[in-house]
Order: C-alpha cells, then structure tokens, then sequence
C-alpha cells in the first residue's frame, strides 16, 4: 500500500490524456494510465511520466464496460489504498449527420464518452468518501455546449458530462471531494489532423487567439484543478478555447 498521491487518469495513451498524465506527474506520485488498446502508446506516455519523477501504472481496461471497471478501480485500490485524482478523460468520435447516423455510431460515442465517465466516477466515489478527500476532474468539449453538425452523438454525450459533472459536485462537496470539468475547443491532436485545411482554416478563423490549442493548454487546466489551490471549486466548466466560445 502506498502513501503517495494516487492519480488516474482514463485514456491517456495519447493527445490530451498524456498530456494530463504528465501534467500531474509530480516527483514521488503515483500516475495511472489507462488505455483500451495500443499499449506502445501507453507505454510511451508510462516513460514521459517517469521521466518527470512519478511513478507510473499502466492498466488496460474499457471505460464503457461496468465489470472491467469495477475490477479495474478495485485492484487499484488495493494495490495503492487510495486514489486522490480521476480525470475521465477517454473519449471517441463516430461523426455523421444525424439522417445517416447508425445506432452503432450513437451508442459507441455515449457508451465510452458519458457512460465511461459516469462508471469511473461511480467506481472510484466509495473511496474517495472514506478517505474524505477527493478530486474528479471530467474532460467535456466546446461543443457540449454550442453543438455541432455531424456530432450530435458527441455533443450529446459531452453536454451530459456537464450535468454529470454538476450534480455530483452537489452530492460530494461535503465530503471534502470536488467536481469539474474543462471544455477544450479546437486542440491539436490526432483527431484533428485528419480534418481538411478548409475545415481547420474555418474553424481558427472562430478563435480570437488565433491559433489552435495544445494538450499542455488542457492538461495545465487539469492540473490546477487537481491542486489544493481549488478546494473550494466545485461545479464547474472551464473553457479552454482562446476565446472561441464564452459561456
């Protein structure tokens, strides 16, 4: 068992994940990194962790499914006692216009986007309420709250993060466990690069900063957030998108 601050962070093989597993890999703590699949990605962000002084953890497991996570979150536990930091960070996309949009494309995004965070949550609260202490930091999006045509399924699912987000920041306050989340807007990685340059011109066209973010934009959020300084920040959205949307 271990008395080292314990993090978690869901996704984080790659982009804004690794960026965030980085971000909160102070000398000494212990960072998880979970990923469904690629463990060489996995294992290069486990390398840049331990290159900052932590110690990391690489545990595969799928967000969406409730015994893989259950099982996860308790050989976690027992391995490390505690677990102080979550960030529901894992997430995909199945673009389509909603007239064209399969069951399948729906399901997948909601299942691994809201469902993986509401069960990671769910997990991961028992414990933190015994140890009264806690921060749960979830990863939404620009376009949970301006929406976004072909991403009806995502901005659903990331708009929801917002409502989950909220209530459970009301439900755990007094336990000395805060709930938040950051909306990242147009950041460069992996998703975007496949976009068209008339796609990415149009959209940085919308940003008053003039220029796309960067994972270490989210993850410096992220880690503020995980911090003592914001005890009394609960509830929650931080937007992150140089001035492309102000809510």
């Amino acid at each position: 068992m271990s008395d080292k601050r314990v993090m978690v962070v869901t996704g984080a093989g790659r982009g804004i994940g690794r960026a965030i597993a980085v971000a909160l890999a102070e000398n000494g703590c212990e960072v998880v990194i979970n990923y469904r699949s690629q463990p060489q990605t996995a294992e290069e962000t486990a390398a840049a962790v331990q290159a900052r002084g932590a110690v990391p953890h690489l545990h595969q497991f799928d967000v969406s499914d409730p015994d893989e996570v259950k099982g996860a979150f308790k050989e976690i536990v027992k391995a490390h006692g505690r677990v102080d930091v979550l960030v529901n960070n894992a997430g995909i996309t199945r673009d389509n216009l909603l007239v064209l949009m399969k069951i399948g494309e729906w399901n997948d995004v909601i299942d691994t986007n809201l469902r993986g965070a509401f069960l990671c949550s769910q997990a991961v609260v028992k414990q933190m309420m015994r140890q009264k202490y806690g921060r749960i930091i979830n990863i939404t999006s620009v376009v949970g709250a301006t929406g976004n045509a072909g991403q009806c399924n995502y901005a659903a699912a990331k708009a929801g993060i917002v409502g989950l987000t909220r209530s459970l920041a009301l439900e755990l306050i007094s336990r000395n466990i805060t709930v938040n989340a950051v909306a990242p807007g147009f950041i460069e990685t992996d998703m975007t690069q496949h976009m068209q340059e008339k796609a990415k011109e149009a959209l940085l066209a919308q940003i008053p900063a003039g220029r796309a973010g960067t994972p270490e934009d989210i993850a410096n959020v992220v880690r503020w957030l995980a911090s003592e300084a914001t005890s009394y920040v609960t509830g929650q959205v931080i937007h992150v998108n140089g001035g492309m949307f102000m809510g």
